[in-house]
C-alpha cells in the first residue's frame, strides 16, 4: 500500500476511535440520539479504513455498507454478524437523524455501543 494511502486509512481509523469517545459522553450526558449517529459515524469510519485497503470507496454510505458486505461478508472474511450489525446502526441512523416520534431504549443505545467498542479494534487488527 502506498504511503499516502496508508496515511488516510490510519486516518480513518483515528477518527474512528475518536468518534466512539464523542458517542460515549454523548451517551453518558443521555443523548441517545447523538450517541447512535457517532457509533454510527464510528463505524462508518472504520469500514472506509477497511476498503481502502483494497482501494475501494464510495461517495454514498449505502455504497459502503454493499461493498462492505460484497468484499468482506458475503465472503466469509468477516462474521457475518458483523454485517448485520453495521447494517442495524446504518437503518437506526438513519432513523435518528431524519425519522420523527422514534425512540431509542438508553439500554440498546449502550448494548450498540459495546458492540462497536468490540468491532473497531477487530477492524484494525484486521487491516494490520
Amino acid at each position: 500500500m502506498k504511503k499516502e494511502m496508508r496515511e488516510l486509512v490510519n486516518y480513518r481509523l483515528h477518527r474512528a476511535t475518536e468518534t466512539l469517545d464523542d458517542a460515549r459522553l454523548l451517551l453518558n450526558n443521555e443523548k441517545l440520539f447523538s450517541a447512535v449517529n457517532r457509533i454510527y459515524y464510528a463505524l462508518f469510519y472504520a469500514v472506509s479504513a477497511l476498503l481502502l485497503t483494497k482501494g475501494l470507496s464510495s461517495a454514498k454510505h449505502s455504497g459502503i455498507l454493499s461493498l462492505f458486505n460484497k468484499e468482506f461478508i458475503s465472503n466469509g472474511k468477516i462474521d457475518k454478524k458483523w454485517g448485520r450489525y453495521y447494517y442495524e446502526m446504518f437503518d437506526f441512523r438513519q432513523k435518528a437523524d431524519y425519522k420523527d416520534l422514534v425512540h431509542f431504549a438508553e439500554k440498546d443505545v449502550r448494548q450498540w455501543l459495546r458492540k462497536a467498542e468490540d468491532f473497531i479494534p477487530f477492524i484494525q487488527a484486521f487491516i494490520s
